[in-house]
């Protein structure tokens, strides 16, 4: 789904058409969607992962000054 999202960005960037790839985006998107109620349907409670939690999981670039680190987290 990434390439999908990334293609789509390409073509508005490039200012082309990018209405097929944007429906094959909004399908998968759908089919997620889906997955995502069948899931809980069928029992599942936990909390999925979202941005927020990979983006959380990047390690911090390093600076010269350790307690500036620490301290960013």
């Amino acid at each position: 789904m990434a390439d999908v999202e990334a293609s789509v960005r390409d073509f508005v960037d490039r200012g082309r058409d990018c209405t097929e790839k944007a429906l094959a985006q909004m399908d998968l998107r759908r089919k997620i969607n889906l997955l995502i109620g069948e899931w809980r349907a069928a029992g599942g409670g936990d909390v999925l992962p979202d941005v927020r939690d990979r983006v959380r999981l990047r390690p911090l670039k390093k600076v010269a000054d350790p307690a500036r680190t620490i301290a960013r987290r």
